[in-house]
């Protein structure tokens, strides 16, 4: 497998995380603050990024590193109990 084709696999999936993130919070199957759907969100932006990055669009990069940051900012908020000990 060559690397671009690799690169988009991985924008796909990551463009796939937030999709499916949104669809289940709008369908009220995971809310906004949930572990789920904030993992969901630093995946797809994460992937994302990574496509982003290789292909130089530096718009969607910044975009996608602060969807990033909330998710990472959202995490850092959740309460002890809600974060299951590893």
């Amino acid at each position: 497998m060559n690397a671009q084709l690799l690169i988009d696999i991985l924008g796909w999936i990551g463009a796939v995380c937030l999709l499916l993130a949104y669809f289940l919070v709008s369908r009220k199957k995971l809310t906004g603050d949930s572990l789920h759907y904030q993992l969901l969100n630093l995946a797809g932006g994460g992937l994302l990024t990574v496509n982003s990055l290789y292909y130089g669009a530096l718009p969607s990069v910044a975009v996608n590193v602060i969807w990033i940051g909330i998710a990472l900012f959202t995490l850092g908020k959740r309460k002890p109990a809600e974060n299951p000990p590893s």
